[in-house]
């Protein structure tokens, strides 16, 4: 009965210096952002995004600090968290905004919710979904499938989400944040056939806070990836060059870490389980490949264009 709706909070928030508890789901979820600078002496300089959603809409949420290394890996997308003394700050303006599967729904973009581990401490909770009561109205997970069939036809920068069945994958490789920096991303690329295509999707995967996860792609495996990005190059044939990258917001699992996602009920994901059931493994394995060099995008064919 204490419970405060996001629509209220930001009605209010600016009257209150203590807010009423929360009740949300976890829609998205971003990559661990690591902030520390030698002059700075800050204990843990971390700091992740949430997208959390209640009947009203959606809000940001902040995991500041020693809060993350705690909650970061509980807090997955589809949990339910009561959360209690809470700050609330104007948004940060530069801040990525993930693609929400459900278009409809309302997205309160002025404020966002911060935990800290002090002025005040927050309190979180994570409700077990067996207990969340239909009654509080909270939205499912909704999530934008493609098919390898349809990706011809997106544009560039559209979101989606994708699941494929793992054909080939390459070694790690790093590529520099900053020209001069020392700071490197560490990425990988795969290939995934989903079966309504002779072409398979080209994956661009960047180690981003699941390394567990991204060790673990394999040929053979079913892999998930949310949030990817289309980038095309629109002068040129527009199956040759497409591919999908991983964006902040952008989360992968691989077989063993399927089971109880939100996604397994999604009817693209069902429909592809059951073509990966007519399929011969044996078949598919003498096609796996592992490791190697991978130049991709392919340079152009001649010296002066590149």
């Amino acid at each position: 009965s204490r419970v405060t709706s996001l629509g209220q909070l930001e009605m209010t928030w600016r009257s209150r210096l203590h807010f009423p508890p929360l009740l949300v789901r976890v829609l998205h979820k971003s990559r661990l952002r690591y902030y520390g600078k030698p002059e700075k002496k800050t204990d843990m300089p971390y700091q992740a995004y949430f997208e959390v959603a209640d009947a009203s809409g959606m809000m940001s949420v902040v995991l500041w600090n020693s809060l993350c290394p705690e909650w970061y890996n509980s807090m997955k997308v589809g949990t339910v968290l009561l959360l209690e003394q809470y700050a609330i700050k104007t948004s940060y303006p530069f801040k990525t905004q993930p693609t929400p599967g459900d278009s409809q729904m309302k997205r309160f973009t002025t404020i966002e919710i911060n935990l800290n581990v002090r002025d005040p401490p927050t309190k979180i909770s994570i409700i077990p979904e067996e207990m969340v009561k239909p009654e509080w109205g909270l939205p499912d997970v909704k999530y934008r499938f493609i098919t390898r069939s349809e990706l011809d036809d997106l544009p560039n920068n559209h979101s989606c989400d994708v699941i494929g069945l793992v054909t080939f994958v390459g070694r790690a490789e790093r590529a520099r944040k900053r020209e001069h920096g020392e700071d490197f991303w560490l990425y990988r690329w795969a290939h995934a056939i989903d079966g309504t295509s002779d072409q398979p999707f080209i994956l661009e995967i960047f180690a981003t806070s699941q390394p567990d996860v991204f060790e673990r792609i394999h040929p053979m495996t079913y892999l998930v990836c949310t949030q990817m990005r289309v980038v095309r190059d629109p002068t040129e044939n527009p199956s040759s060059r497409t591919y999908l990258t991983t964006s902040n917001e952008s989360q992968i699992f691989v077989s063993g870490w399927h089971k109880g996602q939100p996604y397994t009920k999604d009817t693209k994901v069902k429909s592809f389980i059951r073509w990966t059931r007519t399929q011969s493994e044996a078949d598919q394995m003498k096609k796996a490949v592992i490791g190697g060099y991978y130049p991709f995008p392919r340079p152009p064919n001649n010296f002066s264009k590149y």
